[in-house]
């Protein structure tokens, strides 16, 4: 039996997953509130591997041992420092103190098919675009979780989610609102024939 692999995004409506350096967005968009903090602390609290593309690695990594980001003290993030986690990278050449990381150098699609058959746990990946996009065009991505913050960042926004995947058929296998006003829907993606 293979692990699931659960690819977990935040994104606006227009679909972009992060914003301009400078943008006064804050956090979350500023747009969270308690049932985001409780369910995301839920979903990260049980046993799950976590894969990580460099960038994004880089960027939590940082973000976590700087101590500064007062989000990094929300119980989900506390959580997911904590897990094990393996980053795909052919340029990193640390695990930039995360405590339980490893680096896997190679091809992103074997090292991933590798892992969902070894792994006793799911796996999960926040952001890493890249290298979601590969997988999803390998097929080993069994759900896409996409976190619809309630704005538009048309002039800030970078990073669109989806920019790089191809043409998918999407199944909703759930939905929620979480505050009144963000979505989370995960869906079960497969080549659109």
């Amino acid at each position: 039996m293979t692990a699931d692999y659960t690819w977990d995004v935040f994104c606006t409506l227009d679909g972009f997953g992060s914003f301009t350096e400078g943008a006064d967005w804050g956090g979350y968009w500023g747009r969270q509130g308690p049932e985001l903090l409780e369910h995301r602390a839920g979903l990260l609290e049980p046993d799950q591997l976590m894969i990580f593309g460099a960038t994004t690695f880089r960027e939590v990594a940082e973000i976590m041992s700087a101590g500064t980001d007062p989000n990094a003290l929300d119980t989900w993030n506390q959580h997911l420092l904590r897990k094990p986690a393996v980053v795909v990278s052919s340029t990193l050449q640390s695990t930039l103190g995360w405590p339980d990381a490893r680096i896997l150098r190679g091809d992103a699609a074997m090292i991933v098919q590798r892992l969902k058959a070894e792994s006793a746990v799911p796996l999960r990946s926040q952001a890493s675009l890249s290298l979601n996009w590969s997988l999803l065009a390998a097929g080993l991505i069994d759900r896409i979780q996409v976190t619809i913050f309630p704005v538009i960042s048309g002039h800030t926004g970078t990073s669109p989610i989806l920019r790089g995947a191809g043409d998918l058929d999407l199944e909703l296998l759930e939905s929620r609102t979480l505050d009144g006003h963000i979505q989370e829907l995960v869906y079960r993606p497969t080549p659109h024939r």
